[in-house]
């Protein structure tokens, strides 16, 4: 067996682009964009799990979009749906280890734009591919706050594994936060890869965009 390799580095700001979804470096003329996935119904909502709390104007979007560009040990993409060109969602690599082949996406917001659509699937699929196929990595990590059902059921739907608990790992909007992990090895990767590919074909939606079956993962 061979002697495991590091990453050949980490992601660069680049564009990556699938049949659906573009990610691209974010930047802030995805400010008006984002901060209107912000707002209304149900969308405030969707910050629960995270770190900050909803924008309450485009001013606020803008002062994070600032702060998280200056973070050297992250970077953020913007999510923009080809169909509308607009950006619906934002996620970042993190836990940046090349030396080690290890790396997470997190800062995870999708707006309802987003919800259970082939633009959400293939934001996930852009950077697993990338992360694996393009930079070498053998493990690309998921987390969550324990109590977040609907990001636990994410990560089992696109085919992460759940590895364990971090129990008080972190004190989240005053209060304790246990942390679930979840990952997908480069040893799975290719069954993966092959079902995305599979899922995200044309051939499997009908004409309203609905799927004709499941992604399989498991």
């Amino acid at each position: 067996m061979s002697a495991p390799q590091p990453a050949k580095s980490a992601p660069e700001r680049i564009v990556l682009e699938g049949r659906y979804t573009r990610l691209e470096p974010l930047d802030l003329h995805h400010t008006a964009d984002l901060f209107a996935a912000s707002i209304g119904e149900g969308a405030p909502e969707r910050y629960r799990w995270l770190f900050e709390y909803p924008p309450q104007s485009q001013a606020d979007v803008e002062a994070w979009i600032d702060r998280v560009l200056l973070l050297d040990d992250q970077a953020w993409v913007a999510v923009i749906d080809r169909s509308s060109g607009r950006a619906v969602g934002r996620h970042a690599w993190l836990r940046i280890f090349p030396e080690h082949a290890s790396i997470e996406i997190g800062g995870v917001y999708w707006g309802l734009a987003m919800a259970r659509s082939r633009v959400a699937t293939e934001a996930l699929f852009l950077f697993a591919r990338h992360a694996f196929d393009d930079l070498g990595y053998r493990r690309f990590e998921w987390k969550c706050n324990a109590l977040n059902l609907p990001s636990k059921a994410a990560a089992e739907r696109f085919g992460f594994q759940y590895e364990g608990r971090f129990r008080k790992d972190r004190i989240f909007k005053g209060q304790s936060r246990d942390t679930d992990w979840y990952s997908m090895i480069d040893d799975e990767w290719p069954a993966l890869r092959a079902e995305y590919e599979r899922w995200l074909s044309p051939d499997n939606f009908d004409a309203d965009g609905m799927q004709k079956s499941k992604l399989q993962t498991r």
